[in-house]
């Protein structure tokens, strides 16, 4: 091994193999609530994703978890375990944002808060709707993820209440929004490589 392979700590080969390894990209569900429209937003985005070829993309549901209150419990419920578990295995995020009082959900921000060095240097991207498409959540959203560690991409696919969700609960995207998820997903794929390497 040559000097700099033993002070970086990594050979080629090693390099090689984990660029051409897909990496794993969790589309996460941000609300729990009843009558929610996340879901159909969630797998809109997964639809896009996987059309491309280049990670592996899966729904990540908050409300599959079933996480107690932060401060309401010793920590020893299943779902809290299970839930960072899941985080450790991605690679990078794609937040399905909703806003409630200019706001993230609470169900969110809960579920950030009960995971630490699972988020630590990986990509985010964003994807938020809501009456200003939920462009105020997510720039809440954004201080959270920089405490966390977690690197937040620029391009954010924003949908209006008012134009993309028929009678407030059928989803129906225009076209035009395509093409920002397509920018976003190129960056949180290209930061998330990158990270890989600090993590390893």
């Amino acid at each position: 091994m040559g000097f700099l392979e033993k002070l970086f700590g990594r050979t080629h080969k090693e390099e090689d193999k984990m660029t051409n390894e897909k990496l794993n990209i969790g589309i996460i569900l941000g609300s729990t609530r009843q009558g929610r429209v996340s879901p159909q937003v969630g797998e809109w985005v997964k639809g896009i994703a996987d059309k491309r070829g280049d990670a592996n993309y899966e729904i990540v549901d908050i409300a599959d978890f079933e996480l107690p209150f932060l401060g309401t419990t010793d920590g020893t419920e299943p779902g809290i375990t299970a839930w960072n578990e899941k985080l450790a295995s991605l690679d990078g995020f794609v937040f399905i944002v909703q806003e409630y009082n200019h706001s993230i959900s609470g169900a969110l921000k809960n579920a950030l808060d009960f995971a630490r060095e699972a988020w630590h240097n990986k990509a985010a991207g964003f994807v938020s709707y809501g009456s200003t498409g939920g462009a105020r959540a997510t720039e809440h959203l954004r201080g959270i993820c920089g405490e966390l560690k977690i690197a937040d991409v620029r391009t954010h696919p924003t949908l209006s209440l008012f134009t993309e969700f028929e009678n407030g609960t059928d989803f129906k995207p225009q076209a035009l929004h395509d093409e920002n998820i397509y920018m976003m997903l190129n960056e949180v794929v290209e930061w998330s490589s990158a990270l890989k390497t600090v993590r390893s």
